[in-house]
């Protein structure tokens, strides 16, 4: 059995409530409701109020929307974010590619020797240390560039007076490198792998 109306709108009322607006209304090919509640809903496309609509799906499941806040999972193979703020924490785990990045990834750190009160000139005098601790879980690469060193020559009458300066470089405890020159200039420059942790 069916039931067939043939009218150019249909409206259906609740008289009980004394409400004449009408529950929804059928016009031309649309069906107008304010409020429905669906246990299951089927469509092949879906799509929001507005122009431009401010959300649509479509069958072939492109998802569309102005604003998204998403307290679950994101799980995504591909895509282009723009403008974002990650607050905490983040893991890289294949190639990373940049073409700008601001911050401490690489450091310069600039020492200067204390100084002899003792000499007119007050010469350089003492022992300067650079440490870098490497406790990040990845492997990375310290890399020092050129570093120039040399002691200095002092002319007497009778004699001349050298002073020496020594390059002293370790790797966890491990001397790499160590040399002592007087007036003549030596450089020093390396590559040293840090492992992970």
């Amino acid at each position: 059995s069916q039931v067939l109306l043939a009218a150019d709108r249909i409206a259906m009322i609740n008289p009980a409530n004394g409400n004449t607006k009408p529950m929804f209304v059928g016009q031309g090919d649309q069906i107008f409701m304010n409020d429905v509640f669906l246990k299951r809903l089927t469509a092949p496309t879906i799509t929001s109020g507005g122009n431009p609509p401010a959300f649509s799906l479509t069958p072939d499941g492109r998802l569309t929307a102005k604003n998204a806040d998403i307290s679950g999972n994101v799980n995504a193979n591909s895509g282009t974010l723009n403008n974002v703020t990650i607050n905490e924490n983040c893991r890289v785990l294949g190639k990373l590619s940049a073409n700008q990045i601001e911050g401490d990834l690489v450091k310069t750190v600039g020492k200067a020797f204390p100084r002899d009160s003792r000499a007119p000139e007050r010469w350089p005098s003492g022992t300067v240390t650079v440490r870098i601790y490497d406790d990040q879980p990845f492997d990375r690469q310290i890399v020092i560039p050129a570093v120039a060193f040399r002691g200095a020559k002092h002319e007497r009458k009778n004699n001349n007076i050298y002073s020496s300066c020594r390059l002293i470089v370790k790797k966890n405890g491990a001397e790499i490198y160590n040399r002592t020159t007087l007036d003549n200039t030596l450089i020093y420059t390396g590559v040293i792998d840090m492992p992970a942790g």
